[in-house]
C-alpha cells in the first residue's frame, strides 16, 4: 500500500484540540489520506489511549477502500494494545530492530531520519525491519522547532539512491513548497500544520495530493 500512498497525514494534538479531534480525523481521511499518524506528545498514557481508540473507531465507519492505515507515534506498548495499528519511531525511541521483534512481521513500522548517515542506516535495515522511513525536517517547522532543517539537498541525495524502501519527506511542507520537494526527487510527503490549520482540511488534503501528482519528479545530480 505504501508505494501508492503519496500523502501521509499526522493528526497532532499540538494543532488539533480535543473538541475537534474526530472532525479533523474525518476530514483527513475524506480528503484522501490513506496513512494517518496519531501524535499526542503532551498527553498522558490514558489520554493517548483514548485519542487512539476514538480514531480507530472513527476509521471503521468508512468503506474498507477509504479507511486510513493508522500509526501511533513512539508508543509501542499502546500500539500493541490495538490490532493492526502501525508504529513510528524516532532516533531516540525504541530501536527499529527491537520494535519489529515486538510488533511481528505484518505491522507498519516507520523511522525518522535527519541526515545522510541516518537515512543510509534506515535503507540498510531494509523491508525486513522497516516499512518506510521519513526524511526531514526539510524546511523549518514549528512542529519540531528544536530540529534543524535538512534542506532539499538531503532529499536529492536520498532520491538519487533510488531506495527500494519507501521514504516520506516531512517538515515545513505545504501547498506552496511541495512542488520543490517533488522536483527534488521525492514521491511521498507529510504535511501537518498546513492542512490541520486550514478551516477546510479536507480540501487542503485534496490540493496537496493533486500538487504531488501534478509535479514532475526530477532527480538532480549533486
Amino acid at each position: 500500500m505504501i508505494p501508492d500512498c503519496p500523502y501521509y497525514a499526522i493528526l497532532d494534538t499540538g494543532y488539533v484540540g480535543r473538541n475537534r479531534w474526530i472532525e479533523k480525523f474525518d476530514a483527513l481521511v475524506l480528503g484522501g489520506a490513506r496513512m494517518l499518524q496519531v501524535r499526542a506528545k503532551r498527553e498522558t498514557v490514558e489520554e493517548r489511549h483514548e485519542l487512539l481508540r476514538e480514531a480507530v473507531t472513527a476509521n471503521q465507519k468508512f468503506p474498507a477502500d477509504v479507511r486510513a492505515s493508522i500509526i501511533i507515534n513512539d508508543d509501542i506498548d499502546l500500539c500493541l494494545e490495538f490490532e493492526d495499528i502501525g508504529l513510528h519511531v524516532g532516533q531516540d525511541d525504541t530501536a527499529p530492530e527491537e520494535a519489529r521483534s515486538r510488533l511481528g512481521p505484518n505491522r507498519v513500522l516507520g523511522l525518522s531520519t535527519h541526515s545522510k548517515e541516518q537515512a543510509g542506516a534506515a535503507m540498510d535495515l531494509g523491508p525486513d525491519v522497516l516499512s518506510y522511513f521519513a526524511v526531514g525536517p526539510v524546511f523549518p517547522t514549528q512542529t519540531k522547532p528544536d530540529y534543524e532543517a535538512v534542506g532539499l539537498d538531503l532529499v536529492r541525495s536520498v532520491a538519487k539512491q533510488e531506495p527500494t524502501l519507501p521514504f516520506y519527506c516531512i517538515g515545513g511542507i505545504n501547498r506552496k513548497n511541495v512542488a520543490q520537494v517533488i522536483t527534488a526527487g521525492a514521491r511521498r510527503v507529510v504535511s501537518v500544520s498546513d492542512v490541520l490549520q486550514d478551516p477546510n482540511t479536507e480540501e487542503a488534503v485534496r490540493q496537496t495530493i493533486k500538487a504531488i501528482g501534478n509535479t514532475p519528479i526530477k532527480n538532480v545530480d549533486l
